[in-house]
């Protein structure tokens, strides 16, 4: 009979800290991203992230230069975390539209869009915010995540300044 109990008082206990913890969200890819973020009234941010050297992040890796450095660069943990989003979190955790060769996405600044990617949430800035959306403007905390990948550790590492980098991958909303 106590062991009955137990049992049942365990799957209990199992079912409270899932009920009570927090759920981590999806990541859902840029593809999603850019069914809004395309358009000239959204700024075209899609198509800015689509010019600069984060998108082809992943891409570098299979280069000859690349593997001049690493052989199998494509393939090593420590090159693959910082030239692709969400690298080594729990496959379910990834989208069916996930695709890690579409390299440092959205989601790298931004974060998972699980929670924030519907239109009625990314309407309003706080609503997205408080549904998962990151806000370094907010926070402050830009550089630091920057510099987790744009470091020494990097085999081509030249320095790093913020505003220079920041102006490269600039994509604001137009007002208005």
């Amino acid at each position: 009979m106590r062991g009955i109990q137990r049992f049942g008082l365990a799957i209990i206990a199992g079912l409270v800290a899932f009920a009570v913890a927090p759920a981590q969200e999806k990541f859902v890819g840029a593809s999603t991203c850019k069914m809004c973020h395309q358009t000239k009234k959204q700024g075209e941010q899609f198509k800015i992230w689509q010019k600069a050297r984060h998108s082809g992040a992943y891409k570098t890796l299979t280069t000859p230069a690349a593997q001049k450095i690493r052989k199998g660069a494509e393939k090593d943990a420590e090159c693959l975390a910082c030239h692709t989003t969400a690298y080594g979190v729990d496959a379910k955790l990834l989208d069916k539209k996930f695709n890690m060769e579409d390299g440092v996405q959205c989601e790298a600044c931004h974060g998972a869009g699980g929670k924030y990617k519907s239109m009625s949430t990314m309407k309003d800035h706080a609503k997205a915010v408080a549904a998962g959306m990151t806000d370094f403007k907010k926070d402050g905390a830009i550089e630091a995540a920057c510099k987790t990948c744009h470091n020494e550790k990097s085999p081509t590492f030249k320095g790093f300044k913020l505003d220079e980098m920041l102006a490269k991958i600039a994509h604001p909303t137009p007002k208005g």
